[in-house]
């Protein structure tokens, strides 16, 4: 069935866009408690962190770019490395040095144009980065739907990822009215009512829970050791964070590259608020852009209310918080399956759109090297060590691809 794609800058009835927004939040939340888990921060401060993020980065942005910013998962192994010497405090301050890397880069952007990403990056490229962003996540949400301490799961848990991945695409493919614009959060409400039949829900976590409480944010202090160590990585999620725009750009029909300044300083600033809080850097969430992927629904009006949600579910309100957290993996899995699938499915279409000939020898050079390097590296969870750094796999496809563009001959090579 054909549903309505609803645009960046359209706006709905307040009833319409509250569940719109809300799957967006339930899509960002599992990796937003996750990664300050991994990192030792508190995972409510991440979630609150998340909402001032995106509503910095939808101001800087003038409302134009519909995107959700939670926490990287670049930083992970240099911020853990580098906090059993300068704990959470030294952190902080290596986090606000990354965002202010972030707003130099952005500046820098501003000051020599974008003339030279569309030559440094061209649609071959793009799709090979978007392939990457898609396919590399295929791990992280197979390990969700099917997998439990690193075995199969029992077939109760198998189930629910099944019924919550085949909700999705039923909601998507059949679905009338508003089921077809909530196929995400249709599925969620779905297989979690399922989970809990299935005696897979522990709601102790929700009992002890206040209603009400203050977010516990954590001050930076000024640590040379943990600045070295992690701030540099701004540097590659700098390349992450301009594959998500292409991405973005592919779906909504919008070339954003004269705002690209502006999403990188966004996404600056909402770093920089984060290392003054508590919580992680930030990026854009390749959750939310699947999400897109699903409903077709672009409009910015949608993040401010998933911005506010998270705002007040992760500052103000635990027991919500805990609610949601109950949320088993298996729900979030069976979802994410499709989510990234259509991620990597935009790569398909901007090579369709493009009219690329992949029985070019160049193209398919260029193309197929990066491709595999980068989804396996990225569903291996391995890097390309770099002194006390990991280069993810993301940026390294985006490197040699780039590279190879660069230093092979324009006319095909027999």
């Amino acid at each position: 069935m054909s549903h309505e794609t609803i645009g960046v800058e359209e706006r709905m009835s307040p009833l319409k866009a509250f569940p719109l927004g809300l799957q967006h939040f339930l899509s960002m939340f599992g990796a937003t408690v996750l990664v300050p888990m991994l990192m030792g921060f508190s995972p409510s401060i991440s979630v609150m962190s998340s909402g001032i993020g995106t509503a910095l980065y939808l101001l800087v942005t003038k409302g134009k770019i519909p995107s959700y910013l939670g926490p990287s998962f670049s930083f992970i192994g240099p911020i853990v490395m580098a906090s059993a010497a300068a704990g959470a405090a030294g952190i902080g301050s290596a986090i606000v040095c990354a965002g202010l890397i972030f707003i130099a880069c952005a500046l820098l952007i501003r000051r020599i144009g974008t003339a030279w990403i569309d030559r440094l990056i061209p649609p071959i490229v793009m799709a090979s980065i978007i392939l990457v962003i898609g396919c590399g996540l295929s791990a992280t949400a197979v390990k969700e739907a099917f997998l439990t301490d690193g075995a199969v799961s029992s077939w109760p848990a198998l189930v629910v990822a099944f019924v919550s991945l085949g909700t999705v695409i039923a909601c998507t493919c059949f679905g009338k009215k508003v089921l077809c614009t909530i196929p995400v959060l249709a599925g969620a409400v779905v297989a979690y009512a399922l989970s809990c039949c299935f005696g897979m829900v522990d709601f102790s976590a929700v009992e002890q829970a206040a209603w009400l409480g203050l977010p516990d944010i954590s001050l930076p202090s000024f640590n040379w050791q943990a600045i070295v160590l992690v701030s540099p990585i701004a540097l590659v999620v700098v390349i992450e964070h301009i594959g998500h725009l292409f991405v973005i750009g592919e779906m909504t029909g919008h070339n954003y590259n004269s705002i690209l300044w502006r999403s990188v300083l966004g996404d600056g600033l909402a770093t920089t608020v984060a290392g003054f809080l508590g919580a992680p850097p930030a990026t854009t969430f390749a959750e939310n852009i699947g999400v897109m992927s699903v409903t077709r629904v672009y409009s910015t009006q949608v993040f401010w209310y998933a911005a506010a949600a998270a705002f007040l579910v992760g500052g103000f309100c635990p027991k919500i918080g805990a609610l949601v957290g109950t949320i088993p993996d298996p729900v979030i899995g069976g979802i994410s399956i499709v989510i990234f699938g259509l991620i990597a499915c935009n790569a398909f279409k901007m090579l369709v759109d493009h009219q690329i000939d992949l029985t070019n020898g160049r193209n398919v050079a260029i193309m197929s090297g990066p491709v595999i390097l980068g989804i396996g590296m990225a569903t291996m969870n391995v890097g390309i060590p770099v002194g006390d750094y990991s280069i993810p796999g993301l940026a390294i496809a985006a490197l040699l691809g780039i590279a190879l563009n660069a230093i092979l001959p324009r006319d095909e090579i027999e």
